[in-house]
């Protein structure tokens, strides 16, 4: 449950959607296996180990979009398709032509979809209607605004912003590494993405490497900038922020779940609010600090 990847949007300022308006809307579009000849099936899912298909604890919400995905390589359809076409070409005396090759096809790939294997998919969202916050769990843009849309849609309407800042993010990351590394309650960590400013786009990569020494300074000074810096906050949470302010490689350093077998067993859907309660805690007063370290949020159009 503990997120990994932070896409983070705005909900308007104006945005009253209760929980249990919330769930009813969810329940109108649960997921649903593929058909026989479907390839994609998208849909809500339990959101928790209470199987209910939003999670909702102290005003904070947790829900949860499935997708299900047919696996169906073009490689196999190919074969199998060549293989039937040397049959049929053996059997009529001369070779399949571009029309039949392509009937073959069409029929090898509505015969093996429907017996396919299917691959599911989770991408989990947090909503903090208190704050403002609407927080995918995915590091994929594409990812990210399929929930969006898909929960629009199954709202009717949703208008939410990505999140946005005052401050140029890499011109704010490159003054933290010129500055000694610290940033209010952030402190720089050993990881760093360089890129250049020419179209060539040439790339540099720090991984557990000291960023103070004179090499950095330099890169900088040529126009290098940089694109991700690995971050921690308040010694509480690490991540890697980019210049597109996601957050990556999130890692809660001092909320970690108990090992197995430490202290006393607690109900599964009990742990997982308390886990939940804490993380959305942690990541709300981690974003607005953030924030407050870019020059605060850019002025949010109007809905």
């Amino acid at each position: 449950m503990w997120f990994k990847n932070l896409t983070v949007y705005r909900l308007p300022e104006d945005w009253n959607g209760s929980a249990a308006h919330l769930e009813e809307a969810l329940g109108r579009r649960p997921l649903q296996p593929c058909g026989a000849l479907q390839m994609r099936s998208l849909g809500w899912v339990a959101a928790s180990p209470a199987e209910r298909l939003l999670h909702a604890v102290g005003g904070q919400h947790l829900l949860a979009l499935g997708i299900d995905q047919k696996l169906l390589p073009a490689s196999v359809i190919r074969q199998q398709a060549e293989a039937r076409a040397r049959e049929q070409a053996e059997s009529q005396g001369f070779p399949v032509g571009r029309q039949q090759m392509r009937a073959l096809k069409m029929q090898v790939a509505d015969e093996l979809r429907a017996r396919a294997f299917t691959r599911r998919t989770v991408t989990r969202a947090w909503i903090d209607p208190t704050k403002g916050w609407l927080v995918v769990d995915t590091g994929s843009a594409a990812r990210a605004e399929e929930l969006i849309e898909t929960l629009r849609d199954t709202l009717g309407s949703l208008s939410v912003q990505a999140l946005d800042v005052q401050r140029s993010v890499s011109g704010c990351m490159a003054a933290w590494l010129t500055q000694g590394g610290s940033a209010g309650p952030f402190s720089v960590e050993q990881d760093l993405e360089l890129q250049s400013a020419d179209a060539a786009k040439a790339t540099i990569r720090y991984r557990r490497h000291s960023l103070e020494g004179k090499d950095i300074r330099g890169h900088l000074a040529s126009g290098k900038r940089p694109t991700q810096l690995g971050l921690t906050w308040n010694g509480r949470v690490s991540f890697v922020l980019t210049e597109k302010l996601q957050i990556k490689r999130l890692e809660f350093l001092e909320l970690a779940p108990e090992k197995e077998g430490e202290g006393e067993e607690i109900d599964p859907v009990e742990q997982f609010d308390i886990d939940f309660t804490v993380m959305a805690g942690e990541l709300s007063k981690l974003l607005s600090e953030l924030c407050r370290e870019l020059d605060g949020e850019a002025d949010r159009a109007a809905a």
